[in-house]
């Protein structure tokens, strides 16, 4: 029992001693996306003293563990927090707020995917996450700015216009969906 424990003991701290500087500023990115996003999405009535604490806490799962459910635990976390603030709280939805928030949501979900690939002691070339992020920026920017024509388009046919951009997003949705299950399948 005691040669297992010194074991493990000995295999962390070789495992520290060999973590690398790219991987490590992976999972600080990760926990600096996943707490701004419940900073932004939770009310500031909410956040001051202890729960501050636990979030903080739960922002350091997914840096820890990417290959794990605790991305899709904070990201539900922080929609969560957005419901209370817009629900609870009567928060306005600001579409400056709603568009961070999807962008953090975003960025943290790309970056536990990309520390999921990295080993804690990986060499990485610099240019790599430079190009991984420099993506991610693109997406994030062009799915904000569809998302604002698609709100500029629901203006236009007056009270029946969210109805109809509502379908079309949900058509987009599941058409995107099923391509990438035929995709997949046809591998």
């Amino acid at each position: 029992m005691i040669d297992a424990v010194t074991g493990r003991v000995r295999a962390a701290q070789h495992a520290v001693a060999r973590i690398s500087v790219a991987p490590l500023l992976v999972r600080a990115g990760i926990f600096v996306t996943v707490f701004a996003g419940f900073v932004l999405a939770f009310p500031a009535e909410v956040l001051p003293g202890r729960p501050i604490l636990f979030l903080a806490v739960a922002a350091l799962f997914p840096a820890f563990g990417p290959r794990r459910v605790w991305a899709t635990f904070t990201a539900l976390v922080t929609v969560g927090g957005w419901l209370l603030a817009t629900d609870g709280y009567g928060r306005p939805v600001a579409l400056w707020r709603l568009l961070a928030i999807a962008a953090l949501l975003y960025l943290a979900h790309t970056l536990c995917a990309l520390a999921a690939l990295l080993p804690y002691d990986a060499v990485v070339d610099p240019e790599l996450i430079t190009r991984w992020l420099l993506r991610s920026a693109a997406v994030v920017l062009g799915t904000a700015v569809l998302g604002v024509l698609l709100l500029q388009a629901a203006d236009i046919g007056g009270g029946a216009g969210y109805q109809w951009v509502t379908v079309l997003g949900l058509l987009v949705a599941v058409g995107t969906a099923a391509l990438l299950g035929w995709l997949l399948r046809r591998r």
